[in-house]
């Protein structure tokens, strides 16, 4: 417990005090956010805010994690440093896209293609690598077989996982990235879901299978306190980056942020196994992409707009909501969300003969 309160504080402090600075630079860069010309028109007054600020969330990740295995003297294991692998990687696709953006004086960086080539390369990567690296147990940082809250009899094979995990990150990132459109929605969201796993790794730590031993209700994963710490590490990260992201923002995380934050979603839920659980904590995001899959399906078939403008946070915009009350009120939508996920983890538990 005391590594995840240090990697929380560590990550919280250098985000808090980190992020000030990381905008002073910025604005002499000039790097400052375009605004779609097709959206609300109250964000033009947002042009030029500094944006990339997800670098300090990925920074202040990496400071806490590797501060609190310097303090309690832990040694690294391969779930947590492909966890980080994964945010960094996606976090560096996004800031080439973000980078683009500013350069070129445009809403759009990167091309479809090459953005999903990047997220690609760093997702099979991680597919490929979390199959190895087998510890004392004989436990793998991934699986092979299909995960809710623990593994299921479902096998996928060595071929499929790598696959499995490409679509779970790619699709996980780009969920993010569409959430990510008004001041502290996605980071305040974000640091949600990790207070979660931090919660859900903690707990598997507590109740991890010994060998040859297997305890009603215990977890067969690896490295679940690293995870924790990983997860606890993002969270504090978020909360400090959420104190000059909320509205109206001083910086925005763009989409250094928000593909590094999705990213580490996807790879925690794969080494943690409660990847169909992801999509129940992560409701915001899903509700999110399904309101753009549905916008879209429904102008192709009808040549009609379902909602005012997708994804669906800019619908309410349209209708006239205060930007403030529609932020406050999907981060309701997901703390309720949250809450469910972590009720059907503990019930789920229960049900496998665990007890406190």
């Amino acid at each position: 417990m005391r590594g995840v309160l240090v990697a929380a504080s560590v990550a919280l402090v250098v985000s808090l005090l980190g992020t000030p600075w990381v905008i002073r630079f910025f604005r002499r860069q000039g790097y400052g956010q375009e605004i779609r010309e097709d959206g609300p028109s109250t964000h033009l007054k947002k042009r030029g805010t500094p944006t990339m600020g997800g670098t300090v969330i990925v920074t202040a990740t990496l400071i806490g994690y590797f501060v609190t295995h310097l303090v309690t003297g832990a040694g690294f294991t391969a779930s947590g440093l492909l966890v980080l692998m994964v945010m960094t990687g996606l976090g560096g696709v996004g800031f080439l896209d973000d980078y683009i953006k500013i350069r070129k004086q445009r809403s759009l960086g990167l091309t479809a293609r090459t953005k999903f080539a990047g997220q690609a390369a760093v997702a099979l990567a991680f597919g490929l690598l979390a199959v190895r690296f087998k510890n004392a147990n004989g436990l793998l940082p991934g699986s092979t077989f299909i995960s809710v809250i623990r593994d299921t009899d479902i096998s996928i094979g060595i071929i499929g996982f790598p696959l499995l995990a490409w679509m779970i990150i790619a699709a996980t990132s780009n969920a993010v990235n569409l959430t990510d459109g008004l001041d502290g929605l996605a980071a305040g969201t974000s640091a949600m879901v990790f207070g979660a796993y931090v919660v859900i790794s903690f707990w598997q730590f507590g109740n991890l299978c010994e060998p040859g031993h297997l305890e009603a209700g215990c977890y067969l994963v690896r490295d679940p306190l690293d995870v924790a710490l990983v997860a606890a590490s993002a969270m504090g990260a978020c909360f400090g980056f959420l104190w000059w992201n909320a509205s109206p923002a001083k910086i925005f995380m763009g989409d250094t942020g928000s593909l590094a934050l999705g990213g580490a979603f996807a790879s925690i839920a794969i080494v943690s196994r409660t990847e169909l659980l992801l999509f129940v904590l992560g409701g915001l995001f899903v509700i999110e992409t399904v309101s753009v899959i549905v916008q879209v399906a429904g102008f192709k078939l009808t040549r009609k707009r379902v909602f005012n403008m997708a994804p669906i946070h800019h619908h309410f915009e349209l209708a006239d909501w205060p930007e403030t009350t529609v932020i406050i009120r999907f981060w309701i939508v997901s703390g309720l969300a949250v809450a469910f996920g972590l009720g059907l983890f503990y019930a789920e538990f229960l049900s496998h003969g665990g007890s406190l």
